[in-house]
């Protein structure tokens, strides 16, 4: 680890070079905050063992503390020092680790993760990610990082190191600015525990279909209970009313296309299309900036045109549901 001359009494916004990822690895070592680039959105990330550093996440993110914090390690073998893993977790660890993919299993008993980044539960949510930079990062500081989205609870998920520094610039030490994710939405969220199905408990950037196909068999629903990130039925909230399935939109409203059909009643205040040729892979990786942009002009409400289910547009169409609920 390289320490910084002082600790930061500003955010510091810097480019991935070992010197930045030193300064942050010695920043999550003293307990500070540091949000980074993950493949699926930016993360604000705490030393996972650290209870204050976890309760500052918290406290930036203005998040309810029963809802649950990803712990991401560096590797499937790291993941297993804090999660017991049966052979279906085993089975989806080897094939989608490093990626958008958190595993639910249950905490080993000495597990390091503190208790409030469980949310008091049973179980830790672990994540292997892909992106060079968290990976240098997760490697350079040698323990596990917690890291929920790095905004304000609720609100649109970051995709760049500016949308980080929007929401929370003061209440951390350090963004990594790595450029724009590539993914756009949040890791899928699977539950692996004894005695029950496997469970899908958040549709994200890695298809439903995709898990089944090398798990062997179809995945079960979430029960209400909130046992993973991105649950809470508000959340993902600009501040505009958001109107889904739209194929009107209004002179006050935004309009928030996808393909090729344009809305009837002409644009709105504004117009932008996730993926003009229907693309989900491209709309997922617009979405939130989108969502940003649109809310930024103050409209009226931010009218959404159908997003097909299939794909990626399962987690595209959860995002969006999270969005206008009110």
């Amino acid at each position: 680890m390289t320490a910084p001359e002082k600790a930061p009494s500003v955010t510091k916004i810097l480019p991935p070079t070992s010197e930045a990822l030193g300064q942050a690895s010695w920043a999550l070592a003293s307990g500070e905050l540091v949000a980074f680039p993950t493949e699926t959105v930016y993360g604000l990330g705490a030393d996972a063992r650290n209870g204050v550093a976890v309760a500052k996440i918290f406290a930036a993110k203005g998040r309810p503390s029963f809802n649950p914090l990803i712990a991401h390690t560096v590797s499937l073998e790291d993941a297993r020092k804090i999660g017991a893993f049966d052979a279906r977790a085993e089975k989806l660890g080897a094939a989608f680790w490093p990626g958008p993919l958190t595993l639910v299993v249950p905490s080993t008993q000495d597990c390091p993760v503190h208790e409030l980044a469980r949310a008091g539960l049973p179980t830790v949510a672990i994540r292997v990610p892909s992106h060079p930079v968290a990976q240098k990062l997760l490697d350079e500081f040698g323990a596990p990082v917690v890291a929920p989205s790095a905004n304000a609870s609720g609100r649109v998920s970051p995709t760049s190191a500016e949308h980080v520094a929007h929401d929370l610039a003061g209440k951390v030490a350090i963004i990594i600015n790595d450029g724009r994710t590539e993914i756009g939405v949040e890791s899928t969220v699977i539950a692996c525990l004894p005695g029950e199905p496997v469970r899908l408990l958040r549709p994200g950037g890695l298809a439903r279909e995709d898990i089944e196909r090398a798990l062997g068999e179809k995945l079960a629903e979430a029960t209400e209970a909130v046992q993973a990130p991105g649950m809470l039925a508000q959340h993902y909230a600009p501040n505009a009313l958001v109107r889904l399935n739209a194929e009107d939109v209004a002179s006050n409203e935004a309009f928030l296309g996808f393909g090729a059909t344009e809305p009837l009643g002409g644009r709105g205040i504004a117009h932008l299309n996730l993926s003009p040729s229907g693309d989900l892979s491209e709309a997922a990786a617009n979405l939130f900036a989108y969502l940003r942009e649109l809310d930024a002009l103050g409209p009226s409400a931010i009218a959404v045109a159908p997003v097909p289910e299939h794909g990626l547009g399962e987690a595209i169409n959860d995002r969006l549901k999270r969005a206008a609920a009110r």
